[in-house]
């Protein structure tokens, strides 16, 4: 087989392998990307059938058309290849119709000057066949407008590569993949190209770039195959992390090193009262409210008011610094989060527990100081009195498990603090032992050196009050224990009474009531609380033969925040006693 046929045979090879990616790249569509990798591969295809029809050509003339020709797929590559990369990266705002008028601009003009080579030297200054061991080509020289066209070609090569470096280092091992394939599918005709420019080529004439589409072949086979090129990219990576800040409720603003604003989402400019477009490139102090104020990194430690197009709103201010690949800061993120529903959250708060730690004790207080003058007067009143007193003594329970309800929610504002488990379990079971002595309250041996929130110390002495005070035998008996694993401390209350009824327990798993479907009073609902709150879980069983095991399971804690924040003392005798005192 002569020189040629072997060539010939290759190209149309690379026709095969062209066309078979072509198809598997239009079954695609309309994945990202698929359209302008069409447009690519059916350009090489071209480039490649064209050129076979040239090496088969015999005369002058022949080879020329052929040649001229060729242009058509020659220019279409470069243009889809950036389209392409644009896709498939998620920039797909410069994949529009202007953009795509403005790049065909050159390709345009190139098969224009091509279809009219007889009457000017623009593309080309002259054309000869050339024999060389019995294979005939044609060598062309190139003028002005062809190192244009080359020029151009190279730069959209360059500015659709650049995109995809950034997956090569991807820690998706399917982006990589794909951006190696792609990557080695476009430098491999550049290769040859280059060598055809520089006349490294062995045959004068013979660019043997369609022959190196083969190798682009069998690469964009790879990738559309074994690493689902179309099936999975990267296209909603860029365009979701722009979306999530552009979308986010808190207010953004990036400010660089030299403190001008650069970027800012909707919320921000909403915030603001302004505009991106009025905002940007603007020093930050211009800007941004009390930016004196802003922390160069972390929270600031009062809140920043703002007065905006909706009235005074108030804000924490988080600033996250940014650094790049080198470790140097290069700015920062100003984020603003509203709290005004939190202040007023706060303030509800704060009237609540001051009613319910004096308005409802002291009117009860007088219901049971009256209710009791009128039992001591004995007649037929004193049984209808006794009734009075114990409704007095359940609302101030009430009220006092709502007061302590409320200092739970207070202590989430707060730093968390530290306490150890052994006297957590020790104070709190003694407290309730004091207040009922008839009740048995076993205390079995606890780890020394771990420590929960102390948020759990009123949820723990509910669960032992709740175990005596249902509990109708003589002698109530509870056991309380706690063990660690695993940096879990787990805390179980198991008493011999009658259980917790299944649709108190029921009330709690679905988390809300009605007002049909309600719990019978404000324990349970503490200690679910206060057990959310340090990050655990509370579990009821019912016990063998009778009553219920309630096991709370809660991350350790460091010992570090032991003595931070407000102390966490048991409730006073006074503050739990069983008879309201009379308030003159």
């Amino acid at each position: 087989m002569s020189a040629l046929s072997q060539l010939y045979v290759v190209v149309l090879a690379t026709v095969g392998i062209g066309l078979t990616a072509t198809l598997l790249a239009w079954r695609e569509r309309p994945e990202p990307g698929a359209t302008p990798l069409v447009a690519m591969l059916a350009g090489q295809s071209w480039w490649s059938v064209f050129f076979a029809f040239e090496l088969q050509a015999t005369t002058l003339a022949a080879k020329a058309f052929w040649s001229d020709v060729q242009w058509v797929g020659v220019v279409v590559i470069p243009v889809a290849w950036v389209l392409f990369a644009m896709e498939y990266t998620g920039r797909d705002q410069y994949v529009r119709s202007k953009y795509i008028a403005l790049l065909s601009v050159v390709p345009v003009v190139t098969v224009a000057l091509a279809a009219t080579g007889d009457y000017h030297d623009l593309l080309y200054t002259g054309s000869e066949l050339v024999v060389r061991d019995d294979v005939t080509t044609l060598r062309r020289e190139g003028g002005p407008w062809y190192w244009v066209t080359a020029s151009y070609t190279y730069v959209l090569g360059l500015v659709g590569s650049v995109p995809l470096l950034g997956y090569v280092r991807s820690e998706t091992s399917q982006f990589r993949g794909q951006s190696v394939a792609l990557l080695i599918g476009t430098i491999a005709p550049w290769v040859s190209n280059i060598l055809f420019l520089y006349g490294a080529v062995p045959v004068p004439g013979l660019d043997p770039t369609p022959v190196a589409f083969a190798i682009s072949g069998v690469a964009y086979l790879g990738a559309l195959t074994k690493f689902r090129l179309l099936g999975t990219s990267p296209a909603p990576n860029r365009r979701a992390r722009r979306l999530v800040f552009e979308r986010m409720q808190d207010a953004a603003v990036v400010v660089d090193s030299h403190e001008y604003i650069v970027d800012m989402n909707e919320s921000a400019t909403e915030m603001l009262g302004t505009t991106a477009r009025a905002a940007l490139g603007r020093p930050a102090g211009e800007v941004l409210p009390k930016y004196d104020r802003v922390p160069s990194v972390g929270t600031t430690s009062e809140h920043v008011t703002v007065d905006g197009r909706n009235g005074r709103r108030h804000y924490d201010v988080t600033v996250t610094e940014i650094s790049d690949f080198h470790g140097r800061y290069v700015g920062r993120v100003i984020a603003y989060h509203n709290v005004d529903e939190h202040l007023r959250h706060q303030q509800r708060l704060e009237v609540l527990n001051r009613v319910l730690r004096h308005n409802i004790r002291n009117e009860t207080n007088v219901i049971y100081g009256y209710a009791d003058l009128v039992a001591d007067e004995g007649g037929p009143q004193s049984d209808r009195a006794e009734i009075i007193k114990e409704r007095a003594i359940a609302i101030a329970d009430m009220g006092e498990k709502a007061r302590q309800i409320v200092d739970i929610f207070e202590q989430v504002r707060r730093d968390s603090r530290a306490v150890p488990v052994s006297d957590l379990v020790t104070e709190r079971s003694a407290d309730v032992a004091d207040r009922y002595p008839n009740a048995e309250i076993r205390v079995e041996a606890l780890p020394a050196d771990a420590h929960v929130n102390a948020v759990l110390g009123p949820a723990l002495s509910n669960l032992v009050e709740n175990a005596v005070e249902h509990n109708t035998g003589s002698t109530p008996t509870v056991e309380v224990s706690a063990t660690v694993d695993d940096g879990r401390v787990r805390l179980v209350v198991a008493d011999d009474g009658p259980g917790i009824d299944v649709y108190e327990q029921a009330v709690l798993e679905r988390g809300t009531e009605t007002a049909l479907e309600h719990g019978s009073g404000l324990g349970l609902w503490l200690v679910a609380w206060a057990v959310g709150i340090a990050d655990g879980t509370v579990e009821f069983e019912e016990n063998d033969p009778t009553g219920s095991v309630v096991t709370v399971e809660v991350p350790v804690v460091s010992a570090d925040s032991e003595n931070r924040g407000e102390p966490e003392t048991a409730p006073s005798r006074a503050e739990t006693s069983e008879s309201p005192t009379v308030s003159e």
